[in-house]
C-alpha cells in the first residue's frame, strides 16, 4: 500500500516477476519471504516440529518451486497467523498443503475468504501439539496472536511474535503499535495486558515479522525493558513534556 492507496493482483500476475526465497532462520526454522519486496516485504515462518510442521503467518506468493522445497521438509500440518494483514492467500496455501488454518475469532470480520479448514479459536491461549501455543495478546489487532515454541531453534524457547511485537533496529528491544501506517500507538492498558498474558511464558528468542527482525537472547527481559521504555515515553507526551 503506497501513497496512493491499496493496489490489487493475482498469484498468476505476481508469479510472473516474483519468486520466494527460503532461508534457515535457525535450525527447525524457515523463513519464506518474497523477492522482490511484495506487500510489506514480511516473511513466513516454518515451524518444524516432531509432530507436524506449523506455517506461522503468511504470504501471498505460493508457486511450485516453493511447494517442491517445502514438502520435503514434511509439508506444512497447519497454518496460524498473527493478525488479518497477514491473511493474505492463505486458503491457497492450505488446500495445497491440505492443511488447517488457525486465526483468533476476535478478527474474523478480516477473512475475505472463508474455508471450512478456517478454525476460528477462542480465550487467551490454544496449545497445538509439541508444546506449540497460541497466545491472544492483542494490541495492534483484538485477536493478535504469539505463537510460543518451547523447544526453539537452539534448544530453548521462542516467540514468535510477527509486528504484534515488532524488533526494532538494534534488536535489543521490541516496539507497539495500533496502527504503523497511520502511526497511532498502543496505550497504557494494552501493553499492560501484553506483558500480563505473556508473564506464564518462558522464551530465549523472539523472531519478528521480516528477515533477521530477531531478539537473538534474552527476549524475555528484553520485552519487559521495552515495554517500560515505552510507557515512559508516552507517559512524557502524555504531560506535555
Amino acid at each position: 500500500m503506497g501513497h496512493g492507496g491499496q493496489q490489487w493482483t493475482t498469484l498468476k500476475e505476481l508469479a510472473l516477476h516474483h519468486r520466494n526465497r527460503l532461508e534457515e532462520e535457525a535450525a527447525q526454522l524457515l523463513g519464506i519471504g518474497t523477492e522482490p519486496e511484495f506487500a510489506i516485504a514480511q516473511r513466513a515462518l516454518l515451524v518444524q516440529s516432531p509432530a507436524g510442521n506449523l506455517l506461522w503467518d503468511c504470504i501471498s506468493l505460493l508457486d511450485d518451486k516453493t511447494i517442491a522445497q517445502i514438502k520435503p521438509r514434511g509439508g506444512i500440518r497447519a497454518i496460524a497467523i498473527s493478525h488479518p494483514h497477514f491473511y493474505s492467500s492463505m486458503v491457497e496455501w492450505a488446500e495445497h498443503f491440505d492443511a488447517e488454518i488457525y486465526l483468533h475469532a476476535a478478527d474474523r470480520q478480516w477473512v475475505m475468504r472463508e474455508s471450512s479448514r478456517i478454525h476460528f479459536w477462542k480465550g487467551a491461549t490454544l496449545p497445538l501439539w509439541d508444546g506449540l501455543t497460541l497466545i491472544n495478546c492483542g494490541g495492534h489487532f483484538e485477536g493478535g496472536t504469539l505463537l510460543h515454541w518451547p523447544a526453539g531453534g537452539n534448544g530453548k524457547a521462542a516467540l514468535l511474535t510477527s509486528d504484534i511485537l515488532t524488533v526494532v533496529q538494534d534488536r535489543r528491544y521490541v516496539s507497539f503499535m495500533r496502527s504503523y501506517p497511520n502511526l497511532i500507538p498502543l496505550g497504557p492498558a494494552a501493553i499492560d495486558c501484553i506483558l500480563k498474558t505473556l508473564e506464564p511464558f518462558s522464551f530465549d528468542r523472539i523472531y519478528g515479522g521480516w528477515w533477521k527482525a530477531n531478539v537473538p537472547a534474552d527476549a524475555k527481559a528484553a520485552v519487559a525493558r521495552s515495554a517500560e521504555r515505552y510507557l515512559r515515553a508516552i507517559n512524557r507526551s502524555a504531560r506535555g513534556d
